[in-house]
This record gives structure tokens, sequence and C-alpha cells, in this order.
């Protein structure tokens, strides 16, 4: 093939990914710009110190192009856009880690549960620097992901760092990542649901949820905690429906792009799966894209209270357009707005209520003092002698917090928090996660179903 050929070939794969409007008056400085591609590829393809293969630049063109964008569009190879299809379906393998590129370097969004990455305790802000001894810095997000992935069970060492403090090494095990995306419990007669990710079966999931947890509370639920920290997002579709289950009409979401006749809004319909239970919805920085939609539906319908800290953040909705025989491209086409019309990008979420995850530490041995103690104190008229000193013992000990932030008698513990920020790690291992999901561990949750708790008593004193 001739140089001019060379070229010719170069500028037509170009031409292909380039729309040029219609009538437009750049189309000659278009096919300038083409023609510097064609003679970059040609220079690259003859002279560079080794023999790269015309698909691999064109490749790299592509995704370089789409990259640059932002950080969220990118090429997927033929493996890749398997790899996500796949990973929509609910089933896929490899750590276990949502993740995008920042200056650079691998950032985390969120670890999914119970997978490798969230057993190793890796974090929502974490950036990876290094794998398996090599630095991240020049790779593109594809190829990192590329060299994360690799056959089950075999090891892999990334370099994490976190805030301030010194890189650490952690050691993990590839595996095959099954999601259950939608989990739940009871909790006295509070439910409480956690949704991991927004995959193809998130939607009947949930409602097969919340029919399980009626049944198990006898028709007698007294609220709905729906926990979505580091829910890393997924399918938009998923988001709508699950927000459709709690709201019973007017806006969800809208989405909004470059054309505005192209712009969508998508509408709840009648029909609320809980009958209008009082919700606590959680949120933390790990909770992205079709979680923060989730949340700032029902935030802006006022039909629960957002808790936690501010969320990702991410307000673009990307679409993926297949490439027959050449994989696809992952496209921002549009940013999405809640019901109000505000756009999260960039601000994410914040919550009615603020709560930072934190521990309880309880402060023993504290003198107290009580009326009964004084010198000449009147007697409880309605108490025999021996009862007094008894129900003073008692009340100090209902007092009492439980150790690790938990609370089963929904009273709000007074101990003194002490706030867990990224950064505070030690160099070498990360600081243990609190469990999520596990009351007695998990502060954020303890709050939750205390505030639902505290609402079910107003209910019911109003209705006596």
């Amino acid at each position: 093939m001739t140089r001019t050929l060379r070229m010719a070939a170069a500028a037509a794969i170009a031409v292909c990914l380039y729309t040029v409007p219609a009538g437009s008056d750049d189309t000659s400085e278009t096919y300038r710009q083409l023609n510097l591609f064609g003679d970059v590829f040609e220079r690259v393809r003859s002279s560079y110190v080794e023999e790269v293969s015309d698909k691999a630049l064109v490749e790299a063109a592509i995704n370089g192009m789409l990259s640059s964008l932002d950080p969220h569009s990118s090429y997927m190879d033929p493996q890749s856009f398997e790899d996500m299809q796949v990973q929509t379906k609910g089933e896929f393998g490899g750590l276990g880690i949502e993740v995008t590129m920042e200056n650079g370097v691998v950032r985390v969004v969120s670890p999914i549960d119970d997978t490798p990455a969230f057993k190793a305790g890796l974090q929502p802000g974490d950036f990876i620097v290094g794998i398996d001894g090599e630095p991240v810095m020049g790779l593109s997000l594809s190829q990192a992901v590329d060299k994360m992935r690799g056959p089950v069970d075999s090891p892999i060492k990334l370099t994490i760092q976190r805030g301030q403090g010194d890189p650490f090494d952690v050691t993990l095990k590839r595996a095959v990542i099954k999601i259950q995306s939608v989990r739940s419990r009871l909790e006295g007669m509070i439910g409480y649901v956690r949704i991991t990710s927004f995959s193809e079966q998130t939607d009947v999931g949930l409602k097969a949820a919340i029919d399980k947890l009626k049944q198990q509370a006898n028709g007698k639920l007294q609220g709905l905690v729906l926990d979505l920290r580091n829910n890393p997002g997924g399918l938009l579709d998923q988001a709508i429906a699950v927000s459709d289950d709690f709201i019973d009409q007017g806006e969800i979401v809208s989405t909004r792009g470059r054309d505005p006749k192209a712009a969508q809004r998508f509408n709840a319909t009648p029909g609320d799966i809980t009958n209008g239970l009082p919700m606590v919805v959680l949120i933390n920085s790990g909770s992205a894209s079709a979680s923060e939609i989730v949340a700032g539906a029902l935030q802006d319908h006022h039909r629960a209270i957002i808790m936690g800290t501010t969320s990702f953040g991410k307000g673009s909705v990307q679409t993926i357009i297949p490439l027959p025989g050449h994989g696809a491209i992952r496209l921002t086409t549009a940013r999405y707005y809640t019901p109000s019309g505000r756009s999260i990008q960039g601000t994410g979420i914040s919550p009615d209520i603020e709560v930072k995850q934190a521990k309880l530490e309880v402060i023993a041995d504290q003198p107290e003092h009580h009326e009964s103690e004084l010198r000449g104190a009147l007697n409880n008229d309605g108490l025999k002698p021996d009862q007094g000193q008894n129900q003073n013992q008692n009340q100090d000990q209902n007092q009492t917090p439980p150790a690790g932030g938990g609370s089963s008698s929904g009273s709000t513990p007074t101990a003194p928090a002490t706030t867990t920020t990224p950064g505070t790690a030690p160099a070498q291992t990360p600081p243990p996660v609190p469990e999520l999901g596990d009351a007695t561990q998990d502060y954020q949750l303890g709050r939750a179903f205390d505030l639902l708790r505290g609402l079910a008593l107003i209910q019911a004193q109003k209705a006596n």
C-alpha cells in the first residue's frame, strides 16, 4: 500500500468518527485536520521504534479522542464490550470495583459489596497508583482495567494512595463477581433494603424484597431504610423503575442533550409499593449516577429523608453505541436533571440530614448524680421504699448507648462521636471498614433507624 493509500485509509476511518454538520462552512478545515491525522498515522506506523499494528493504532486514536472529552466516554474493544454486557446482567469477572480516571490515575468510585475489593478495604476516593508494581500513570482507563483483569483466583497487587497518607499495597485475588443487587432484612418493625448496583435484576429484586418484609412484619411495617451508599450506579431504566416504585405521580428525571428536541422526561406511574411508609435514603460519596437519580427524585418529591454525606456528583448519561465487528463506544450524550430541574453534575446530592460515618466511644466511670441522693430529698409517693434505688439503676443502664454506634432501643446516644475520614489510615494497611448494614457497627444506619422509630412513635401518639 502506498503512502497516499495509507493516508486515505486512515482519513476514511477518522471521517467515520467525525460528523460534520450539513452545510457547515468548516468542511474544508475538517478535511485538513483529517489529513493531519493521516500524516501522523503514517509517521508512527513507519518510524516508531517497534512495529505497531494498524488496528492497535486506530483503536488507540479512537480511545484517545473519546477519553479527551470527559472521564466517562471511552472505546470498548469487542472483549470489553462483552464484559460490559455481562456486568449489566449481574455477573462478571474481576475485582468488584467501579473506577474512573482522574489526573492520570485510577480513582475508586465504589467497591461492590462482598467482592475482593470490598473485603480488602478499598474505599471511595482511593487512588490506584500502581498495579503489580507498575505505575498507572500514562495508561488509559481501559488499559488499567485490562491489567486488573485476569484468571479467577490469580493474585494482583494494587498500590493505593489514600488522602495525604503514604501509599500502601493491597493484595487481592481475582474472582467471579456475582452481584446480588438487592438485599433486605427486618429490624424490629423497620425494613432495611440495600441496593448495591443497578443491573437488570434490581427492580424485580426490590419488589420481592418489599413483599418479603411486609410478610415478615405481618403487615405492620413502620418505615423503610433504602441504603444506596457505595452504589456506583448502572442502568438508567432501572433507576427510573426503582424511583417509580415509591412515587405516585410527577417527573422522576429528565435528560437533555445537545439537541433540544431530543430531551426526554420520565414520569411516575400510580402506585407506591410501600403505601406511603416513612422512608430514609442513605447516601455517601460512593453513591453515583443511577443511585443519585433515585435519591434526587425521592428528595424533590419529599418522599424520603436523605441522610448521610454528599454523593459523588455524576450527572451525565452515557449511551453505548455498538460498532459492528469493532466493539462499541461509550459516549456521554446528555445530562440528567432531577424533578426540580437541578443538575447535580460535579456537586452531588446534598443530604437533608448530614451524618458522617463515625463510631461511638462510651465514656466509662463518669460520676452521675440524682435527686434521690440529696439529703432530705422527697420520696416518690407512687413507689415502695425499696423501688426507688432499683428504678435509678435501671434508668442509668438504659441511658448507656450500645458499643459501636448501634441502637436497639431507638434512643439517641449522647456519647461523643469520632468521625472517620480518608487520609488517616496507617501507611501500610487500610483501616477497617464499618460493616455497612450492621447496626452495631454502622453509625449512619443506626441514626436512620432512630429517625424512623421516632417518626413511628409520633404517629402512634397522634393515633391515640
